[in-house]
């Protein structure tokens, strides 16, 4: 007895995707628990999108010549043309600095120069999946953290004691931090405290009983500092708004069967 098929075949202006490359595509896009047809749909769109930029491309006589991404790997042919279609295509709309201005001025929180931490800790190293290590850690150092709270001068003797990091023989002090020094984990906590304050924080490295010794506030950066970051976040913006109403127009001129992109229109 012959067995139909699960999943209908996806039809592109006539063209039959390849099942087997779908099913292979799917591995690339996350689905949620429960919903295991939500990555095969939405490979199945991901192909349809690059069958419908070929024919255009084909279409269009576009031929380009593969670019050297990076030391000996090349595009293959069809995403040479597929870039050289959008290159040609896609023409997103120029950045206003007026407009730039006016949301920079309404937003200059986003645009502080980083902010300075002279901080100390004491590590209780404990590796992320090692639940009894990292439990054992958080006990000893909630324990340090109380001994501190009650005899703070101790900090400086109780690091070179008990702390798994270098910065023991300096009493665990770090010395002057800015953004990119330290994990996102660890820059979090110190965010939070108040200069002289003490708290825990938990890293890939385990526990740390942290002591923030003074903060210096980053002051708002000047707007023709900030303008690039600013016109590269419009341009990256103003890209993909361009481009997917170019997509958006392709596949509403094309007859698609077997897949959907309602949902994902409306997502």
């Amino acid at each position: 007895m012959e067995v139909k098929p699960l999943l209908p075949p996806v039809v592109v202006n006539g063209v039959t995707l390849d099942p087997g490359r779908i099913a292979a595509e799917a591995q690339n896009h996350p689905a949620p628990k429960g919903k295991p047809g939500h990555a095969w749909r939405a490979a199945a769109r991901a192909l349809a999108v690059r069958e419908l930029l070929l024919q255009e491309a084909r279409a269009q006589g576009i031929a380009a010549e593969p670019a050297e991404l990076a030391p000996g790997q090349w595009e293959t042919e069809d995403e040479a043309a597929i870039r050289a279609l959008l290159d040609q295509k896609i023409r997103p709309a120029p950045a206003d600095e007026a407009a730039l201005a006016a949301h920079y001025a309404a937003h200059p929180e986003q645009f502080r120069a980083p902010s300075l931490f002279e901080a100390a800790h004491i590590l209780f190293a404990a590796a992320p999946d090692d639940a009894e290590a990292r439990a054992q850690a958080r006990a000893r150092a909630e324990a340090v953290l109380a001994q501190l709270r009650a005899q703070p001068r101790r900090f400086a003797e109780l690091a070179a004691e008990l702390s798994a990091c270098s910065s023991k023989n300096a009493g665990g002090v770090l010395g002057q931090l800015t953004s990119g020094d330290t994990v996102p984990e660890f820059e979090a906590v110190l965010a939070t405290m108040e200069e002289g304050a003490l708290a825990l924080a938990e890293t890939r490295y385990g526990l740390h009983v942290v002591r923030l010794d003074a903060r210096a506030q980053g002051a708002v950066l000047p707007f023709q500092a900030v303008l690039p970051q600013l016109r590269q976040a419009h341009d990256k913006a103003a890209w993909l708004r361009a481009s997917r109403d170019y997509l958006d127009g392709l596949v509403a001129g094309a007859e698609i069967s077997g897949v959907s992109f309602d949902q994902e229109r409306r997502a």
